[in-house]
């Protein structure tokens, strides 16, 4: 449950409660109860004082009904994307015009990684002044 918490309340506003909750439950499955507790009471408080933020949650959820929603109606990976390993998928455009991030890392944000379908959302939310927590 605290990994879940982690994940679900607490999120991208501190990435590394993820990390602590699954060390916890690691320390208390290798040391077993009794002495497990003030693992588990550290971890606890470590999350309840953590700052909060539903947006990874709130993202997949929305995504997951966009998805839901379209079913049979979007267009796949779009070709640039795609591997292409024999000249037939070559010759049908896979791969063509694929910017490789690491070797070009301004024109990637060019790059479009969804069908145009699906260009439009945006599923992520995210403040732009970080004092404030979705």
């Amino acid at each position: 449950r605290l990994i879940r918490f982690a994940s679900e309340d607490i999120g991208l506003a501190d990435p590394s409660a993820l990390t602590q909750a699954v060390a916890c439950y690691q320390a208390s499955h290798f040391s077993g109860m009794p002495e497990c507790n003030v693992v588990l009471a550290q971890c606890t408080a470590y999350l309840a004082l953590a700052p909060k933020s539903v947006a990874v949650y709130r993202a997949i959820g929305a995504a997951q009904k966009v998805v839901k929603d379209s079913v049979g109606q979007n267009e796949g990976v779009p070709l640039h994307l795609r591997n292409a390993p024999t000249k037939l998928m070559k010759d049908l455009g896979y791969g063509k015009d694929y910017i490789y991030p690491p070797n070009d890392p301004s024109s990637a944000a060019a790059q479009t990684y969804l069908p145009p379908s699906l260009v439009h959302y945006k599923f992520l939310e995210w403040p732009q002044d970080q004092e404030h927590r979705l």
